[in-house]
């Protein structure tokens, strides 16, 4: 008997496909037998090929009229870069999610999958070890990229509401690790010691693209729905990650680390909010709980992932987020300490300059 057209393998687009996660995604989907046709959204044409381009910006309402024969869509188009304007990159973030969840309504598209993050959940020193899946999100909505995806995850609750035939998948990965990955926690690893707050040890755990592919795969195949994190099994204690990458520990009471560190952040001196450095200094492990129960299991341990992150760091410097360049690059782990502390005088001389 013919197949019927309920299980013909399905059309999947792909937004963002030109570069980063999303060209990676597209190359392996391409070469799957378990998509009828795969096609590859972005404002650039990419190199990858066996694919219909469309070249739009993700962001013009006509985005529905080009999606109308997709079944699933995958949106892999945003910008998280840390140290992009946080006004604009918001407006893009915010504006790509809610056009991509408009019109994939509007063009009967069955699925969409999003891809946020664990952070999603907050780090913090009373946090579960691991957290599940249901647990409640938690984090702080401020400017950084954490706000971000609080937005996104707003917007597709709104969609699942307003859309009842719309299937929305969200992924929620740990600290990605990968080629070309920025992120506050990749960055804190540049530094020449590990920062830990007084009174708690971070545990880490990671997830390596290749897992987040292979998760995403599933997601689009409807193997998994709703809320799915992704993270290599278990986690590495603060000893574990010294043994691993070499570096040393250093402590400085919360209250100074954070609110020294709001400060400088608002003064311009370092990209991230002080909420941020949450995610490098308290845990927030989570339980693949979906993925596992549909068969999946990752390719990268977290040992691995570390080691594989601490390959890209050769030749960068950062310390509290910010990237040094120049001589300020030559900085000691002795001075890093120094560094961090001493950031309490640049925030006084600043207010003292403010009162004349």
């Amino acid at each position: 008997m013919p197949t019927s057209k309920r299980h013909r393998p399905p059309v999947v687009a792909v937004t963002g496909a030109a570069a980063g996660i999303g060209r990676v995604f597209l190359a392996k989907v391409a070469s799957s037998a378990d998509f009828r046709r795969v096609v590859a959204i972005d404002d650039s044409r990419g190199d990858v090929p066996d694919v219909t381009w469309r070249v739009l910006d993700i962001r013009d309402p006509l985005l529905a009229n080009r999606i109308s024969d997709v079944d699933v869509l995958v949106h892999l188009a945003g910008d998280y870069r840390l140290d992009a304007e946080p006004v604009e990159r918001r407006a893009y973030n915010i504006r790509a999610a809610q056009t991509v969840l408009t019109a994939s309504a509007a063009a009967r598209v069955r699925r969409v999958v999003l891809v946020t993050s664990a952070m999603v959940y907050g780090a913090a020193a009373d946090n579960p070890v691991p957290l599940t899946e249901d647990a409640p999100v938690a984090a702080e909505p401020d400017t950084g990229v954490v706000g971000d995806y609080l937005e996104i995850e707003s917007l597709a609750r709104r969609a699942l509401r307003a859309h009842p035939g719309l299937e929305v998948t969200v992924l929620r990965p740990a600290a990605l690790v990968g080629p070309d990955v920025d992120t506050v926690v990749t960055r804190h690893f540049e530094a020449p010691r590990l920062l830990v707050v007084k009174g708690c040890l971070p545990r880490w755990q990671f997830c390596h693209l290749d897992d987040l592919v292979s998760a995403l795969e599933l997601a689009a195949l409807g193997q998994v729905t709703g809320v799915v994190a992704v993270g290599s099994d278990g986690w590495l204690e603060m000893e574990q990650v010294e043994e691993v990458s070499g570096l040393r520990r250093f402590e400085l009471p919360a209250g100074l680390t954070f609110s020294t560190a709001q400060r400088l952040h608002r003064l311009g001196v370092t990209p991230v909010p002080a909420a941020d450095l949450h995610y490098v200094v308290y845990p927030w492990v989570v339980t693949p709980a979906a993925l596992q129960q549909a068969g999946w299991k990752p390719a990268w341990t977290n040992e691995a992932a570390l080691q594989e992150l601490l390959s890209h760091r050769e030749g960068k410097h950062a310390v509290v987020g910010r990237r040094l360049s120049g001589k300020d690059a030559t900085i000691t782990a002795a001075g890093a300490t120094v560094a961090v502390i001493g950031t309490a005088a640049i925030v006084r001389a600043a207010r003292r300059k403010k009162r004349i």
